[in-house]
């Protein structure tokens, strides 16, 4: 049996119907692993250095804020009223750590 239609087209279909399927790649066993492993990565890393960003710049706003306020009377009024002397220093205790630079 002879194909008597141009290019093996069925009589039905049209030559643009004609095309050919996309050629899919196939990830090999490891590729398939590490490719969305290095996506959560690569996402995790973005927002994380957005955040970063972002508490740096509020940081060095609040900074500027409180310069400002940090007179030599108001240390001494927050030394007073917190007890420096005898209870220790709240900005270094241990716990403070978001407040260390």
């Amino acid at each position: 049996m002879a194909i008597t239609q141009s290019q093996g087209l069925r009589p039905h279909m049209h030559a643009t119907a004609r095309v050919t399927a996309p050629a899919l790649t196939k990830l090999g066993p490891v590729s398939s692993r590490l490719l969305p492993s290095l996506v959560v990565l690569g996402a995790a890393y973005t927002v994380g250095s957005y955040v970063r960003s972002q508490l740096t710049k509020e940081a060095g706003t609040m900074d500027r804020i409180f310069s400002q306020q940090n007179t030599p009377e108001v240390e001494k009024a927050r030394k007073q009223q917190l007890q420096v002397e005898t209870n220790g220093d709240p900005r270094n205790n241990l716990l403070n750590f978001l407040g260390w630079s």
